[in-house]
């Protein structure tokens, strides 16, 4: 798993994008809203073990983020700037989620991306096709825009595969991690939007609203997607994805 990520990390590398737009849903929850961060900065860090830890910092594309703000506000999407500290400056500072954090890790510290970000937490109140047309909104910025964007749908899968888990075990978890799956693997990953509620529910996934958003970017920008990785390491499934312009 580690390695398809640091393969992914090393195509963006190669791409040389000037803005990162990472959905992710450790983010701000904001009830029947899409967030999108405008802060001028983000900063996380994670602990390890024996006080050990990893940190970052990493300056956000603003522009972006407000023009964003401003064309989905006109298409009358359910979407909510946020900021933090002050207005602008090195105090403009939303603190940087896991979900963001560990994919830019190896994107920005390991392969020294210097792109900006821009953080979007995507809404699970509001229908599933609302966070698809946000998506739509993404691609049809990006297909306008001079800079080179790259979007990454940051997430875990199903997290009902062990009965001793937080959540429990449920036999949907795994049905669903291979129907994501093969919707990577037939190019058909707005396939997802025929996922039934209770089948959602009952398999605990943290993936499916960011793969909406995902979905949403692949209808406008006509892509091709591959599996590289798929594990279960522990009580939730992990699954590493590529999509590059077809």
């Amino acid at each position: 798993m580690r390695e398809s990520v640091r393969k992914i990390a090393r195509d963006i590398r190669d791409t040389r994008p000037h803005t990162i737009v990472i959905a992710s849903p450790h983010n701000l929850r904001l009830q029947d809203n899409i967030a999108i961060v405008t802060s001028e900065n983000s900063t996380g860090r994670l602990s390890g073990p024996r006080g050990k830890g990893v940190g970052l910092k990493l300056k956000c594309d603003k522009e972006f983020a407000q023009d964003l703000l401003q064309e989905s506000t006109r298409k009358r999407l359910p979407v909510v700037g946020a900021n933090y500290g002050t207005a602008e400056g090195p105090a403009s500072d939303m603190s940087m989620d896991w979900g963001t954090l560990v994919p830019m890790w190896f994107i920005a510290k390991e392969e020294r991306v210097m792109a900006r970000i821009v953080i979007v937490a995507p809404s699970r109140e509001i229908p599933l096709s609302q966070n698809i047309s946000f998506g739509m909104m993404i691609g049809e910025m990006a297909e306008k825009s001079t800079k080179r964007i790259v979007f990454i749908a940051s997430a875990d899968q199903a997290h009902a595969h062990q009965k001793f888990g937080p959540y429990g075990f449920h036999r949907s978890a795994a049905k669903y991690d291979q129907f994501v799956s093969r919707a990577i693997e037939k190019n058909r990953i707005e396939s997802i939007s025929r996922l039934g509620k209770r089948f959602v529910e009952e398999a605990k996934p943290d993936s499916l609203w960011q793969m909406a958003m995902l979905a949403g970017v692949t209808r406008v920008v006509k892509m091709q997607g591959t599996l590289l990785s798929y594990a279960v390491p522990t009580y939730y499934g992990m699954i590493c994805a590529s999509f590059v312009r077809a």
